[in-house]
């Protein structure tokens, strides 16, 4: 049988390829991570992406598929070993995807805007960031992981809070993950962040995460600035 050609496109610090990385190390399956220039973009993201024009990007076999998760669906759809990412029942696996765009369009956005403002702008931004979490709180009760007793899609989308929230939150002199208002939750990042394939792969050091951030908070705070 032939090796299958698995390759991921990538750069160090996004969130968004950190969690295909997961995806595929939860599955068990080889492949060759290549990181990536996002400023400038070499031919091969051009090639493979060139409609976004960003990572992450996974080549299977000669296939190319791209934006996180979608990739996440293409991985647990492709090699069917456990554990299984999204639900089998249709009714658990759509509020999985809900919470997932949930995520992606309303939570990490409120969470830069806590980043990157100051004064009134940013505590309304921490108590929107909060009442956020407190939706995912609610949902979290009983369980141990979104995917119930081993981690899964939503697990893998929401993974950025566990490492990239807590290093906002010292950059930007704010409190959003409070253990006595988030307890399930803030107990989820304990579990999330202890489960081996996490903990064996996890995103640079919280120093690095920060030195990161303080540029790129410059760059992007007058487009918050201008938010009514």
């Amino acid at each position: 049988m032939e090796k299958e050609e698995v390759k991921l496109l990538g750069f160090w610090i996004s969130p968004f390829v950190q969690r295909v990385k997961w995806a595929l190390k939860l599955k068990g399956v080889d492949f060759e991570y290549v990181e990536q220039d996002i400023i400038n973009k070499s031919p091969l993201l051009l090639e493979l992406n060139p409609v976004y024009k960003k990572v992450p990007v996974l080549v299977h076999n000669g296939k190319v598929i791209a934006e996180s998760t979608i990739i996440l669906e293409y991985i647990d759809e492709t090699w069917k070993n456990n554990p299984s990412l999204l639900p089998h029942d249709p009714y658990q696996r759509s509020l999985a995807r809900f919470w997932a765009d949930f995520s992606e369009n309303t939570l990490i956005k409120l969470a830069v805007e806590a980043l990157v403002t100051k004064g009134e702008q940013q505590e309304k931004a921490v108590r929107s960031t909060m009442e956020a979490i407190d939706k995912l709180e609610q949902g979290l009760k009983g369980r141990q992981f979104f995917g119930g007793d081993s981690i899964g899609y939503l697990d893998l989308v929401l993974g950025w809070i566990s490492y990239f929230l807590p290093a906002w939150e010292e950059l930007g002199s704010m409190k959003i993950l409070d253990s006595s208002k988030f307890p399930a939750f803030t107990q989820w990042i304990d579990d999330f962040l202890s489960h081996p394939v996490i903990k064996n792969d996890l995103p640079p050091p919280r120093d690095e995460i920060k030195v990161y951030f303080v540029e790129i908070s410059r760059k992007i705070a007058p487009l918050f600035q201008k938010i009514e």
